[in-house]
């Protein structure tokens, strides 16, 4: 089975969850026996940032516009690649390169399944761009797909949006590969970043207002007299909130202990996963969070907002849900900080949750199934 995979974005700075869970299920599909190609911008190549491919055949068109993700390719080396695949998945939604594929597919009659992960609402900035993306196209390639994936149960009302009857969404989460996980090198990493052995609280993500950074910082603040021993560290690149963020903390009577340490990738970010106490998810919107499963298979607890997609977390006793809002996080900061639960035993027990449920070689058997009944209709 040939399946190509489409995303504007594969550096994992600027692309983050989406780019990474590209990469990840090109590499489970290949693991399983697929022929599997990734059709990407080269953001971030320049940089030496690529996360490893493991011999997956990559086609990173130059970027010509890239506030926009506009890449610079002919429609023939478009149909090129489609021509090659049985099947095309394409990610994300506010896309040209998604828009060029689409056209090249629906000539084509070839099938392809959507999954935007998330994307699908019109939420911050280009609010007006978004909207005559949607009236010239973005409808049209939701709307013809042959087959759509939701990573969440919430997310099925996105569809709903857009003229899909959820019925016809299929839930597919994303998966996690624990060998990511296994390296770690705790006390270096508390070295670098002047920890000492303080317990702290991590948030990992873009420094953007949808990921909620400065909602996390103001509920820190609040609560800097209840929990006077920890420490907040900010891991992840700007994205348009570093200034203010430093600005706020450097004001606060917590500068000293409040952390930006930038991006983190690799046996990094999994040392940052195995030094944190908790894991904080403050995002005013999102799908279902990788970090999460990240965290997870790290044995660290999470605190998130009712806003990613990832209520069971709560259920599972592997940490606690709340609002999206300043008072939310503080009180949830508070019930988890205050020495009454045990922060260990959370994170087993969600470790334990991700472990038999989002593994990579259990979830990517769906979309195997997935595709193999799309080219049954052929």
């Amino acid at each position: 089975m040939k399946i190509l995979n489409v995303n504007s974005l594969l550096d994992p700075v600027t692309g983050g969850g989406t780019a990474e869970r590209t990469l990840q299920i090109s590499l489970a599909l290949k693991n399983e026996g697929a022929d599997c190609r990734i059709l990407t911008t080269d953001i971030g190549f320049e940089n030496g940032l690529l996360p490893r491919s493991d011999g997956l055949n990559v086609t990173a068109y130059q970027c010509l516009l890239k506030r926009f993700y506009i890449p610079r390719v002919s429609f023939a080396s478009i149909k090129k690649e489609v021509e090659w695949a049985d099947v095309i998945h394409i990610m994300g939604h506010w896309s040209v390169l998604n828009a060029l594929v689409y056209l090249a597919a629906h000539r084509m009659q070839k099938p392809y399944v959507v999954c935007p992960a998330g994307a699908l609402p019109i939420y911050g900035r280009s609010k007006i761009l978004k909207a005559i993306y949607n009236w010239i196209i973005g409808r049209r390639i939701i709307r013809d797909a042959n087959a759509w994936i939701a990573i969440t149960e919430d997310e099925r009302a996105h569809f709903e949006a857009y003229g899909i009857d959820r019925k016809s969404v299929v839930v597919i989460p994303n998966g996690i590969n624990p060998d990511d996980f296994s390296e770690t090198d705790v006390q270096g990493f508390r070295k670098k970043h002047g920890l000492g052995n303080h317990p702290f609280i991590l948030f990992l993500g873009r420094l953007n207002p949808i990921k909620g950074p400065d909602l996390l910082l103001e509920a820190f603040c609040r609560g800097q007299e209840i929990w006077p021993e920890w420490h907040l560290v900010f891991a992840g690149p700007d994205g348009g909130l570093l200034d203010s963020l430093k600005k706020n903390a450097a004001a606060s009577a917590v500068f000293n202990r409040v952390h930006f340490v930038g991006y983190v990738g690799g046996e990094e970010k999994s040392a940052a996963y195995q030094s944190a106490q908790l894991l904080v998810i403050p995002s005013r919107q999102e799908a279902m969070s990788i970090v999460v499963l990240e965290a997870g298979i790290s044995g660290v607890p999470v605190l998130l907002t009712d806003q990613c997609g990832f209520d069971v977390v709560g259920r599972v006793g592997g940490g606690v849900v709340t609002t999206a809002t300043v008072d939310g996080l503080q009180n949830g900061l508070t019930n988890l900080l205050n020495g009454k639960m045990n922060l260990d035993m959370m994170g087993g027990k969600l470790k334990d949750y991700v472990k038999s449920n989002y593994i990579w070689r259990v979830v990517i058997q769906n979309y195997l199934d997935l595709y193999a009944g799309l080219l049954r209709k052929i």
